[in-house]
């Protein structure tokens, strides 16, 4: 990519990385390019003279404070700041970095991603501080002041003691539902203890007589002491906060926050939403979460990660399911089956992208960046690599979270081998077999995945499976090696896996397609260029079963045509035929939901996971045909032979059909019927016509 409109600032960093100015100048093309050895230091003055117009900036440690000298100068239209010292100068193959290097600025040039809608949330403050009531006042003691606080005592410890002036409502009870997110929570609880703390006014009469001395200063009642002498209900009087009784216990509120001190959290789910803490009973823990709950107020925006296409989705057909791949893999339970489709709640996404990388069919696509951007930036990255002299580039996909480990594998290790391109995504997870297919094709000698471990464990499994679909994919046709390689941090050295990544074999020519964001558009892109390259082409790949490609096997002597599977395939894949009664199949079409086994009244139908690769699976084909059963009286045709033979059979024992003539006459259309019927018969039942 042409850098003709940037400034492009580097520096060597202490002379602690090698810079071939003239060789990046030549390859970039920028507007300018300077390379200083401390920018930060020594050379601030000539950096600051050089910051004008587009200033592209290759270093992200000093980010704060060269962005502040830019900003001061005002010389300067747009800033960024892309790191070349960790990703490529600090490395044990920092002088042959240049291609990278090159690579890097190219793809740090491009345009930001096009903007997507936002979510938002609006908090107002209301707490609910939810578990036992020591730990619960000791944090509302400090949460009060700028919080509006509620206490949920789920256990109501008789040592515990309620403060004396009463600054925030504290109930007791036992949590039976808490639903939402942050600003819209809400919390369902049973009244269980027969003194209602939001009642009772704490005057210390019911302590008082209470002879088993069964209730504490916490004003609730020990059941396992109390002997039913209700000498306490006597002692309340008026107040009425005791009732031993009460049946009206369900209790609801709303509320923007929650932090959970529970023993068990109210949500089991890997990413809970947002606006709900479950420190644990880790003091350090605790002390944090409620530092950013003092911070959680006013109102607050997040993209929405995500876009639905219902019409091809292959969830359901006519109470049918499909496909639930999405609703299984979700960590955050923001997906459910709403009838033939799947409702997302964009208030519990976190914008992991699991769910469209498992797609099948596309339906749901990551939006932040789109597939298309995020394939403009590895497109930029390898074709920038190659026109500068690089060989045998990979790429390395990781989130942010990420960062800090590559940094010491700098610092402390080797680094980067100078073929492997860093690029970072939201998360590693929104990224799948499309964009890593486009990748090989687009000559990357492999993709490896980076895991920090902090991922949802169903993630990492879906990303497992889809590799081995594409290494499938990729070997059979001769593509030898490791092509796609996830890298788990918490059981293996990010360093040696890379280091030791042998080079695989890519196509032999690039290829220029870019990415769309149709899923099944770009693999097809993708198969037809490494198809066509291939040392060894292929017709068809056979895949694992669950591959999101395959075709149909239909059983023949089952099949009665009656054509209830090409009414449920949402992706057009089965068709019927408008003249001929046939079963007709769109290979490419097909994402294996398998809708059309599940709704097959025969059960004729069972999926053959492949790919195909000749031009014909694009083509419809023929699955299966029936002859055309013609009426006996007239010859008009009356429907397929098997579905017309079947029907009088399963009527040729019933009492209305015992005669030869009954029978004959299910073999006429209706006309025919009801004129045979009046030429041969006296008395015409009408149920026969």
């Amino acid at each position: 990519m042409s850098l003709t409109d940037k400034t492009v600032l580097l520096c060597t960093c202490n002379d602690t990385m090698p810079i071939d100015r003239d060789a990046l100048a030549r390859n970039l093309g920028a507007q300018s390019t300077a390379v200083h050895t401390a920018m930060c230091q020594k050379d601030l003055a000539l950096f600051r003279a050089n910051a004008t117009g587009d200033v592209l900036i290759g270093c992200t440690q000093e980010q704060r404070l060269l962005g502040d000298v830019v900003e001061e100068s005002a010389q300067a239209r747009t800033v960024r700041f892309v790191n070349l010292r960790e990703s490529a100068g600090w490395s044990a193959e920092a002088p042959r970095s240049t291609p990278k290097m090159a690579a890097l600025l190219a793809a740090a040039a491009l345009p930001d991603p096009e903007p997507v809608p936002s979510v938002a949330y609006k908090s107002e403050g209301q707490l609910l501080i939810v578990g036992p009531l020591d730990s619960a006042l000791r944090w509302a003691e400090t949460l009060h002041p700028a919080l509006s606080v509620t206490i949920l005592a789920t256990e109501p410890s008789h040592d515990s003691e309620l403060p004396t002036a009463r600054n925030y409502p504290v109930f007791s009870g036992r949590l039976v539902r808490l639903t939402g997110w942050l600003g819209a929570f809400d919390a369902e609880w049973a009244q269980e203890n027969p003194i209602d703390l939001d009642v009772c006014t704490r005057c210390n009469a019911c302590v008082k007589a209470c002879p088993e001395h069964a209730i504490g200063w916490n004003f609730q009642v020990d059941l396992d002491r109390c002997k039913d002498h209700r000498a306490c209900v006597s002692a309340c009087g008026v107040i009425g906060a005791i009732d031993f009784d009460r049946r009206d216990t369900a209790r609801s509120a709303h509320f923007d926050l929650v932090l959970d001190l529970q023993r068990e959290p109210s949500f089991s789910q890997h990413q809970p939403p947002q606006g709900y803490f479950a420190p644990g009973a880790d003091p350090l823990a605790q002390a944090k979460v409620a530092a950013e709950l003092a911070l959680a107020l006013g109102e607050f925006e997040k993209p929405r990660y995500f876009a639905y296409k219902p019409s091809i989705c292959a969830h359901a057909r006519a109470k049918k399911t499909g496909c639930t791949q999405c609703v299984d893999i979700c960590s955050t339970l923001a997906i459910s089956a709403d009838g033939d489709h799947i409702a997302v709640e964009p208030h519990l996404c976190m914008g992991c992208g699991a769910c469209t990388t498992v797609c099948p069919s596309g339906a749901l696509t990551f939006a932040y960046p789109s597939a298309a951007e995020l394939g403009t930036r590895a497109r930029t990255l390898l074709g920038a690599y190659e026109r500068a002299g690089g060989r045998d580039a990979a790429l390395l996909l990781h989130a942010a979270d990420a960062e800090p480990a590559l940094a010491s594998l700098a610092r402390r290790g080797r680094g980067l081998p100078a073929r492997v391109l860093p690029l970072a995504v939201h998360h590693i997870a929104s990224v799948g077999i499309d964009v890593w297919m486009a990748a090989l094709a687009w000559g990357a000698t492999g993709v490896a995945v980076l895991a920090t471990g902090r991922e949802a464990p169903q993630y990492l499994a879906a990303l497992r499976f889809q590799m081995s679909i594409a290494q499938a994919i990729a070997n059979a046709q001769g593509y030898q090696g490791e092509h796609f390689r996830l890298i788990d941090a918490r059981t293996q050295d990010i360093g040696t896996a890379l280091w030791n990544w042998p080079v695989a074999l890519p196509p032999r020519i690039a290829a220029t397609f870019a990415a769309t964001t149709d899923k099944r558009r770009t693999l097809a892109l993708a198969f037809d260029h490494l198809a066509q390259h291939a040392p060894i082409p292929q017709a068809a790949i056979p895949l694992p079963a669950g591959a999101p490609f395959g075709t149909l096997a239909v059983d023949a002597g089952r099949c009665t045509m009656c054509l209830a599977c090409v009414g449920s395939c949402p992706e057009a894949a089965l068709l019927d035929h408008a003249e001929a009664p046939q079963l007709r199949f769109i290979e490419s079409n097909c994402v294996q939901c398998g809708l059309c086994a599940t709704t097959c009244p025969e059960q004729a139908i069972t999926l053959v996971p492949r790919l195909a690769l000749a031009p014909e699976a694009r083509a419809p084909r023929v699955l299966n045909e029936a002859k055309i059963f013609a009426c006996t009286r007239c010859g008009k045709p009356m429907g397929t032979e098997k579905l017309v033979l079947a029907m009088i059979e399963r009527l040729r024992g019933h009492s209305m059909f015992s005669g030869a003539d009954s029978l004959a006459r299910l073999q006429m259309c209706a006309d025919c019927r009801v004129v045979d019927l009046v030429t041969n018969e006296r008395t015409v039942d009408i149920r026969q016509i």
